[in-house]
């Protein structure tokens, strides 16, 4: 029996939802807008306790107003010095932190406020001012030094350079006491932080070699620039070189190509732009540059042991692939399509000329990422009786909670098996071919449609008018495949498979806990139906004799992620975040105690 880990897709789904504990920042004019209400709220909110008078409050407008000037200042020269190559600061995410910051901050001042009236002691409002002064500075610290580009000494100026031009005109108002709290308090902040910061790159120099900060800024850089090449140099370093496989079958009428089939044997992984995530719709694009033609590139029967390490990697695919010319010799001959149920898992089968063409799903139940070895037994089995080549799709086509996989493959196994045998005692006729392709202009990678949009290829053999529809998604809602089989039944089609090509594009964009939609969950289910039956009814308008070839390319020495890397990279995201939670608790609530105690004694 075949058997598969769930492991790897386990691991690399735990990463992909990360996403969706990350935030976005509004528009940098909001940030502005509530940066200026917090200091002038904080400011007059933390005088007030102090001065309960109209005097009191055109202090602390005046003090507010002198902090916002000042912060806006500081993050416009931050960003425009310091930060100024750093692919992530900008000016909107300098302003974001200093508006946290802030908070903090005011947050402080008006508890130093309460307690300095309730004690009559002016001494405790600017004991807080300067304890949060330091909470400030270890919030900044930490952010710069954990998620900026830059060298590190122009972290140390950007974390000190706001809050330090804040506090110059208290320390002239009273120099004695601030000035010994900060001599003691600033060592100690520093020293913290840079504990918390070695300690968690050590976990990655243990695990991978390479810091674990350095790790974190390349997906940040991703995330948040869709910056590909941090993280893509960590996949060149980690990955490992195989010999790629493509798949092609092509479709020619009076003498022009008409639709080209390609499944590939890698995985179009790990996430976004990142790897080989977007190269199912590159190698459709630049085939229909080449053919004027439909072209289809479906999933085929890998998992993420087989992510492109980079674009350098996906470039040389997508050049192998283009350069295949060689479709001969071209046959006019077909069986019909052959669908077997073995419990719950499906094979459909269709001979063109000596070419075995498979597709597998479990559908309605969760179909994911389906074992090589599976291509390897219907191979097997097909030069065994005399064909000379196979192509197995992995239709990806139905996504509902978890999965007995190791029992559904081996009922895999059995269904394509046994589809190939019925296939081989039909008799082989003329076959006639229709193909299309539909992009549509609402649906976008937030709604879980990748750039390859929809391509429908109809084959017409004897009276049997079958479909294979293919969605540029990364799998699709439980139950959507029966609703688009069913509708086009209506139409005229007696069989068919919907496939995805499990495309990454649309993985780790949404916040959501998946990290992505798969088809049919944030669209409207009739609207995709009536774009795949339009995209139908044109290939059936466009049927006509046809004759095939196929066609297998082997692209050597590509570089992919592999399993192992993979999962230790997700396992040190795992470990990192663990670890800076067991850190925050210990160091963090140490320093503030120790901060408190050395304010009240000074």
């Amino acid at each position: 029996m075949l058997t598969i880990s769930d492991s790897l897709d386990e691991s690399v789904s735990k990463i992909t939802r990360r996403y969706s504990s990350l935030f976005t920042l509004p528009s940098h004019k909001k940030i502005v807008l509530l940066l200026c209400a917090l200091c002038l709220v904080g400011g007059v909110l933390g005088t007030l306790p102090l001065f309960p008078s109209a005097y009191g409050f055109e202090i602390g407008l005046l003090f507010g107003i002198a902090i916002f000037v000042t912060t806006l200042l500081s993050n416009f020269l931050i960003s425009l010095s310091f930060m100024r190559a750093d692919p992530i600061f900008n000016l909107r995410r300098c302003s974001g932190l200093s508006l946290f910051s802030n908070f903090i901050w005011f947050s402080l001042i008006f508890l130093g406020g309460i307690l300095s009236r309730l004690l009559a002691d002016l001494n405790i409002w600017a004991k807080a001012f300067f304890l949060g002064f330091c909470v400030v500075l270890v919030l900044r610290l930490v952010v710069f030094l954990t998620v900026a580009f830059a060298d590190w000494w122009k972290t140390l100026l950007s974390s000190f350079l706001q809050p330090t031009l804040c506090v110059i005109p208290i320390l002239f108002i009273n120099p004695t006491i601030p000035l010994i709290f900060l001599s003691i308090s600033i060592p100690v902040v520093i020293l913290t932080v840079f504990l918390f910061t070695f300690s968690l790159n050590r976990v990655g120099k243990k695990t991978l070699g390479a810091s674990s900060l350095s790790l974190f800024r390349a997906f940040l850089a991703n995330w948040t620039e869709d910056l590909n090449e941090p993280i893509e140099r960590f996949f060149e370093q980690l990955g490992g070189e195989r010999d790629i496989k493509v798949s092609l079958m092509a479709f020619k009428a009076q003498g022009k190509m008409k639709a080209v089939m390609v499944v590939p044997a890698f995985h179009p992984g790990p996430f976004k732009n990142v790897g080989s995530s977007l190269l199912p719709s590159m190698i459709q694009e630049a085939l229909e540059k080449k053919f004027s033609c439909v072209v289809s590139v479906p999933h085929g029967l890998l998992g993420h042991e087989f992510d492109l390490a980079s674009q350098a990697q996906n470039q040389k695919v997508l050049d192998a692939v283009v350069s295949t010319t060689d479709f001969s010799p071209f046959n006019f001959q077909s069986t019909p399509f052959i669908r077997v149920e073995k419990g719950r898992a499906k094979a459909s089968c269709q001979i063109f000329g000596k070419c075995v063409f498979v597709t597998l799903t479990l559908a309605p139940e969760t179909t994911e990422d389906l074992p090589q070895e599976l291509g390897s037994t219907v191979y097997n089995e097909a030069t065994k009786r005399g064909l000379s080549s196979a192509i197995v799709v992995n239709a990806h086509n139905s996504i509902e909670g978890s999965l007995n996989k190791d029992e559904a493959i081996s009922s895999l196994e059995e269904a394509a098996t046994t589809s190939l045998a019925k296939a081989l005692s039909h008799q082989i006729m003329p076959l006639e071919v229709g193909a299309a392709k539909i992009l549509p202009k609402e649906f976008s990678l937030k709604d879980g449609i990748g750039l390859g949009g929809i391509t429908v290829m109809v084959t017409k053999v004897d009276d049997q008018k079958a479909v294979y529809v293919t969605i540029d998604g990364n799998n699709m809602v439980s139950g959507l495949r029966g609703k688009i089989l069913s509708s086009l039944n209506e139409i005229g089609i007696n069989e068919g498979e919907v496939l995805t090509t499990d495309t990454h594009a649309v993985t780790g964009i949404t916040l959501t806990p998946r990290g992505y939609h798969p088809v049919g969950e944030a669209i409207g289910h009739e609207k995709l139906i009536s774009y795949v039956r339009q995209a139908t009814l044109n290939a059936l308008k466009d049927l006509e004799p046809a004759e095939v070839a196929w066609q297998t390319t082997s692209i050597p020495r590509v570089k992919v992620i592999g399993r192992n890397q993979i999962e230790a990279l997700c396992r040190l995201t795992e470990k990192t975040l663990q670890q800076a939670k067991k850190l925050a608790i210990l160091l963090f609530p140490t320093l503030g105690i120790f901060l408190i105690v050395l304010a009240a004694l000074v």
